[in-house]
């Protein structure tokens, strides 16, 4: 059995074009946001920290050493990963696609043809509207799950919303 296809000239030839970055970053106001979610969770953990320290009947060395490097954690996390995010962070839609790249440690690319969405999303909770942000979310038919865009500018979300919900509805298929 052969895995080779019968017509050469059925498969296209590999493509030499590199993959490009997205057009757009999302909004500065996002590192804002980024590092007020994170003080936020810190000083939850931080506080859990200080309960455990009055209720324990004795404080081990041990607790210390593990208290002290989540504060470093901590400030790492709030301080600097916000700055690398907004520099990864990348969204562009095209009258094709949804192409997206995030993370920090590590990178996700993504990209949803237009005619396979099923669903445009944007959610804006109460720290999100302080800073006038929203996040996008694009469902498909794919079992990578949902395309999520996170802290665009909440006036662009709408545009947005509004762009893609008219492109996938003027494209026929059913999305699968």
């Amino acid at each position: 059995m052969s895995l080779e296809p019968s017509d050469p000239a059925a498969v296209p030839p590999p493509s030499s074009e590199v993959l490009r970055d997205p057009a757009h970053r999302v909004c500065p106001r996002a590192v804002g946001y980024w590092r007020t979610k994170a003080l936020l969770g810190a000083l939850a953990e931080i506080a859990a920290a200080g309960v455990l320290f009055l209720v324990l009947p004795e404080w081990p060395w041990w607790a210390t050493v593990l208290v002290a490097v989540l504060v470093v954690a901590n400030g790492v996390y709030t301080f600097v990963v916000p700055g690398l995010r907004y520099r990864v962070h990348r969204w562009e839609v095209t009258p094709q696609a949804v192409y997206t790249r995030s993370g920090w440690l590590s990178l996700e690319t993504r990209i949803a043809p237009l005619n396979r969405v099923q669903t445009v999303e944007s959610h804006q909770g109460a720290l999100m509207r302080r800073y006038r942000l929203a996040s996008l979310t694009v469902t498909t038919a794919s079992a990578a799950g949902p395309i999520t865009i996170e802290g665009l500018d909440a006036e662009e979300a709408r545009t947005l919303v509004a762009q893609l919900t008219a492109i996938t509805g003027a494209s026929e298929g059913d999305a699968t």
